[in-house]
Formats: C-alpha cells, structure tokens, sequence
C-alpha cells in the first residue's frame, strides 16, 4: 500500500493549492479527483462564469459603440461561440492546474475518493478500488448548487449554474431564482446577451448580503438594462409538463405565474459531503458542514476539512487560504487562525460590486460611532472618461479610533480595486493614513481616498 504524508480529497481551489504548498514544505503529496483538475471553481465556475462575463460586456460595448465616437455598422452574437470560448479557458486553466502537480512532484489519484478508519483512502475507478495510506487526510471536496423542493432540478428546465454555463440555445425568457453572486452574474450575462430576465429573490432586496446602498444601485443599473427584479418573492411551484415552465411566484401581493423557456435555481449551496465515509469513520458533521477547529482539524486526529465543506465563506480565495493554512500548520509552522471578518467578496456582473468588512448596518447593530464616506463616480475624471459612470466607493471607520470598518463598491472594474481595503484593514491603517496615501490621477482607485476624505470632511471634488 502506497504511503503518503499527505492525500487531498478534492482538487478545487481548495485542495491543488493545498498540494502545492504541502509540496512546498517538503511533504509527500498525492491529490485524488473524479472529474477535472481545478474543480467547480476552475471547470464550472469561477473562471468559465468570467469568460462568459467578459464576451457579454464586449457585446455591450458594440451596442454603445456611437457613445465613443466609433461607428460599428454589422455586429452580432454567436451564443455556440461565446460558450466555446468560455469552456476553452476552463480547460486551459484546468491544464494549467495538471502542469502545476507534476511540477511540484504531486501523485494525481483518478477515481472517487472514500475515507477509511486508520488515516486510509479508498480509490474507485472503473469499478476498480485502490487503497492508499497517509499521515495526513485532508478533506476539500467543495459544494453543488442546492435544489429547492419546490425547484426540482432536472438539466433541462429547471438548471443550476453547471447547465446555465452551457446551454445548447440561448432561451429568450429566463427566471433566475436567487440573488447571490451566481444568480446575479448569470442575470447580466443573459440579459446582456439578449435574453428577457426576471429576478425571484425571497428577501427584500437583491445582493442580501450587500451593503443596503450597493443593493439600491444595483437594483436601479438592472432595471435600467431591463432586467425585471420581484422582491421578497418566493417560488411556490413550477410546472414544466408544457412547451415553457410555468413558474407560480407568491409576492406581498399575492401570487402571480411567470413564463420562461428556462429557470434558473441559484438559492446556494449544498456541501459533498455525501458517500465519502464520514460517518462510518466518525467524523463529525453539523448541519451539512464538517466540524473543525481554526486550524481545520475535525475530530479525528489526522483528519482535516478546509473549503466549502467547512462552515467559513464559501469562496474560491478561502477555500485556498484555509488549505494553505492547514498543511502550514501540519508541518509545524507557527500560524495564526484567518480573520473571517476580513475576506473580499465580489460579483463581476456591470456594474461589478465589491466589498470588505461590515457593512453600515451592521457597524450600527453593533453601536459604534462610526464616520461614513461616500464618493459616486460621477464624479471621477477616469469613469467618465471610460463612459461608465455608475455607482461610488463606500467607506466605513470608526468614529473614535480611526478603525477601517467597510469598504462597499459599485462600478466598473470594482474587483480589482477592493483589495486596498483588505489589505489596509489588516494592516490596522486608520482613516488618516488612507487620507494621506497618495493615490494616482486619473485612475478608478482614487475614489476610494476621495470616499475616505468625504468621511473626515475633506473631500475636494465634491
């Protein structure tokens, strides 16, 4: 039996850059997958979903192409081709992850993994099963998209966001079920592409979990590109015994059924966690997430879980944070726990929202006297040189001591500007120093010094 210091169960952004740096620190590693190295993230998620993003906003650009002076006479989509090209990144990403595991000297175990008592792995392939042994197992098996019993999923019409990244036709209604990032970044992107859409979100604005200002905008640019949004709505049942589903949504106002050719179920995530032993070895599991402690260990010793099957945010970038932390901490690395309080969340749909830390809400809840700034852009040289002038960088610090609380954004290239937040909040920055750094003109990034001095009365182009 084949003896490692490591085995990974999952190869998502979780468990390859987990090999990888256990690699690094000298640990014999080996990485089991079922499907495509890189996961959901890299196949079916993350990376595709931008692609697709991107060829929606170029197609957007042609549309407006006399807003910058240019005089575009033909154009047109090619839906087959826009898939396409979203499924050729994937796999070069995908590729991308195979060159890194051989490079670092990582064994790839193909099959369907299974953890057994004695810090053992079960293999599975073509009915085949092989059994290997490690001082370390690392759980990183990730989530699918979560069926609704009243959306019951069946690929065809009714889809979760795997179909919705290759549908064979571009339907000509879309319901998209669901608010987060998933449901609003397919929203853009079909409605970019031409698609009627209607968003259903159960609670009383989109983005929920949003700084309340970033949902109202985002709401007003929507409806502005003629997305039509339903508000603390709720579908009740669907019927698809038709040529179209019949979607039956219950609002404040009573219910009312919609039509589409399509609906889209993005109401979150379930954890893999299903037909991989747990139970059987006796690690412990609480409301579909694996308990660990700060340092990802379950109950067992020997035993890890890191990623979107533990109970931090389900995201790419901690997923990878966490795994790196965990072999960190097996190869007896002083390390310190991760600062949940403290992770960027972003949706690439147009206009792109970002954001870090508490939002202004809840900075209040918590009864802190807090400064807020606000800059739109409006009122920045750069965005309105670039057309797109939508939305404003938000920012919250404590009254007091200075403390850089939150940071909201809404607008173009907003994902690329959000991590002078994080990195500033764990730098334990202060207003003052935010105010005092200087940013460059004309440039996107110098609203968020522009939105720090509107909050300490200092702003200039206001």
């Amino acid at each position: 039996m084949k003896e490692y210091d490591v085995i990974i169960l999952g190869s998502g952004p979780g468990g390859y850059v987990t090999a990888i740096r256990a690699s690094q620190l000298g640990l014999k590693t080996a990485i089991v997958e079922k499907e495509s190295l890189g996961g959901v993230c890299l196949n079916w998620g993350c990376i595709p979903t931008k692609a697709l993003l991107k060829s929606a906003q170029v197609f957007n650009y042609l549309k407006h192409a006399a807003d910058y002076g240019l005089t575009v006479k033909e154009y047109d989509k090619d839906f087959d081709a826009v898939v396409n090209r979203s499924r050729d990144v994937a796999a070069g990403m995908s590729k991308g992850v195979q060159f890194l595991m051989k490079k670092n000297k990582i064994d790839i175990l193909t099959g369907h993994g299974k953890v057994l008592a004695g810090k053992k792995i079960s293999v599975t392939a073509d009915n085949k099963t092989e059994e290997y042994k490690a001082k370390n197992i690392i759980i990183a098996t990730g989530a699918r998209s979560r069926e609704l019993p009243s959306l019951p999923q069946d690929g065809k019409k009714i889809i979760g966001y795997r179909e919705a990244m290759t549908l064979e036709k571009q339907p000509k209604k879309l319901v998209v079920v669901g608010s987060g990032a998933i449901g609003i970044e397919f929203a853009y992107f079909y409605n970019a592409m031409g698609t009627e859409v209607t968003i259903v979100e159960y609670l009383d604005r989109i983005v929920p979990v949003e700084d309340e200002e970033v949902s109202k905008q985002l709401e007003k640019s929507f409806k502005k590109s003629g997305i039509k949004i339903m508000t603390s709505s709720e579908v009740t049942g669907v019927d698809v015994t038709g040529k179209v589903v019949k979607a039956t949504v219950k609002t404040s106002k009573g219910e009312e059924t919609i039509s589409a050719d399509i609906v889209l179920s993005a109401v979150g995530i379930k954890s893999n966690i299903e037909n991989l032993g747990l139970e059987e070895v006796g690690i412990a599991v609480d409301r579909d997430k694996i308990m660990v402690n700060d340092f990802y260990q379950t109950n067992l010793p020997g035993y890890y879980a890191i990623g979107d099957v533990t109970s931090g945010q389900a995201l790419a970038h901690v997923a990878s944070a966490e795994g790196i932390l965990c072999v960190e901490k097996i190869a007896g690395h002083h390390v310190e726990p991760i600062d949940y309080g403290n992770i960027p969340g972003c949706t690439y749909c147009f206009p792109e929202v970002a954001s870090v830390g508490l939002t202004e809400a809840q900075a209040k809840e918590k009864g802190l006297e807090i400064k807020v700034g606000k800059f739109p852009f409006s009122a920045s040289g750069k965005a309105q040189a670039g057309g797109n002038s939508e939305g404003f960088v938000k920012v919250i610090f404590d009254a007091k001591y200075g403390e850089w609380l939150g940071c909201h954004m809404i607008g173009v290239g907003v994902t690329d500007m959000i991590a002078e937040a994080v990195l500033g909040r764990k730098l334990e920055t202060t207003g003052h120093e935010v105010l005092k750094t200087v940013h460059p003109h004309p440039t996107m990034s110098e609203a968020v010094m522009e939105a720090v001095a509107d909050a300490y009365d200092e702003v200039i182009h206001l």
